[in-house]
């Protein structure tokens, strides 16, 4: 079994562009999802992870995006399955190629969008330019 990967951040306001182009934002408070997947990786931990991100209690006064309504940036990130163990090139052998990849960071945004969250995404594959506002700075790395 696999171990879907993310990194989510507490944010006031947060934008992907490729290019200079903006291609996803949130105005508002939510949370940018930085998400990793594996080759065992699985649809269903990618619903597994959507919901358990979905209800995290992370906003302001302890509420969740479910609770409140906010917003979700996804960004695909295969760079957290980076081994650093050995010597000072990282090597990406644990991050699922780009067509197993794909179509989960899509299963977790649809799957996002079936509970009713509004998600914004970045370009999978693309060099993506991030920019944020973490507030708190609240980051979390989360499993499943």
């Amino acid at each position: 079994m696999g171990a879907m990967r993310a990194v989510v951040q507490r944010v006031s306001e947060a934008r992907v562009a490729v290019d200079g182009e903006t291609v996803g934002a949130i105005d508002k408070p939510g949370l940018l999802v930085l998400l990793g997947a594996t080759h065992t990786d699985t649809p269903a931990l990618a619903e597994k992870l959507a919901g358990k991100i979905w209800g995290l209690r992370i906003l302001p006064e302890e509420r969740s995006c479910s609770e409140i309504g906010a917003p979700l940036l996804v960004v695909s990130q295969f760079t957290l399955y980076a081994d650093t163990r050995k010597g000072r090139r990282p090597s990406w052998s644990q991050a699922a190629p780009g067509e197993v990849a794909e179509p989960l960071v899509e299963h977790f945004c649809t799957t996002l969008r079936g509970l009713g969250a509004h998600v914004e995404t970045g370009r999978f594959g693309a060099h993506m330019d991030v920019s944020l506002v973490n507030d708190g700075p609240v980051t979390l790395v989360m499993e499943v």
